[in-house]
């Protein structure tokens, strides 16, 4: 694993690192296709080795979110659009439980898109 990815993670605050590593875990345990990459400057998720979904944080919040590259082709009612022409954001609240099921829901989602 790239050492920036690392350092990616080490610096968040708490509940922010714990939350990002948990959703590390949902998206690398859900799917063996699925691997982490270091792009643009963030943690970037390919399902073989199509872009999937990137995580991170909104500016005004801090709060992290998950960014669905086919976000557009994604109708589920958690997906937030916003001014964003192509991906879909999933906003997630670092002290509460992570939405699992509603996780590997867009998850299945994105996987279906990219196959």
């Amino acid at each position: 694993m790239d050492k920036p990815i690392i350092q990616f993670y080490e610096i968040q605050e708490e509940p922010v690192k714990s939350c990002y590593m948990a959703l590390r875990q949902v998206f690398l345990t859900y799917n063996s296709a699925i691997t982490e990459e270091w792009k643009y400057g963030l943690p970037f998720f390919y399902y073989a080795k199509k872009p999937l979904c990137y995580l991170w944080k909104d500016k005004k919040t801090l709060h992290p979110y998950i960014g669905f590259v086919d976000g557009i082709l994604m109708d589920h009612p958690m997906l937030e659009q916003g001014n964003r022409k192509r991906m879909k954001v999933l906003s997630i609240d670092p002290n509460e439980d992570l939405p699992i099921e509603t996780l590997y829901e867009l998850l299945e989602i994105a996987i279906r898109l990219k196959s």
